[in-house]
């Protein structure tokens, strides 16, 4: 006497290939997408994450570029480790950094995190 799980697996297999000689070629063929339909979700999903992470970090790392390009000698600074001072002398890749009285250093312009320019900044008369 067969088993349950035969007996079943069996009809399984018969009702499947009954539907797949149901199945006419040539609608099969018409019903069939165009290749380029089934990259549509793909060419989605690389819109969204384009949009939602690339771009604003780009523009971010734009806005940042053109800020240390702009300093110049007077300019308050603070750099990515959390020194702050203002900027003494400006050079092709570096500035130097006046942090306290008699102290200065030299910094890459790429550790440099905001620049508050000198004209922003004005004392309280009072």
């Amino acid at each position: 006497m067969p088993s349950l799980s035969s007996f079943v697996f069996a009809q399984v297999a018969n009702a499947t290939n009954a539907a797949a000689g149901a199945i006419n070629p040539v609608d099969a063929a018409a019903t069939q997408q165009p290749m380029w339909a089934n990259l549509l979700p793909y060419l989605a999903l690389a819109g969204v994450a384009y949009f939602l992470f690339i771009r604003p970090q780009s523009v971010a790392a734009k806005k940042q570029k053109e800020t240390i390009g702009g300093a110049k000698t007077g300019d308050k600074v603070i750099m990515t480790n959390g020194i702050h001072g203002i900027i003494s002398n400006v050079k092709d890749t570096t500035f130097v950094v006046k942090i306290a009285d008699n102290v200065k250093i030299e910094v890459e312009k790429t550790v440099v995190d905001k620049v508050t320019r000198a004209s922003a900044v004005e004392p309280v008369k009072a």
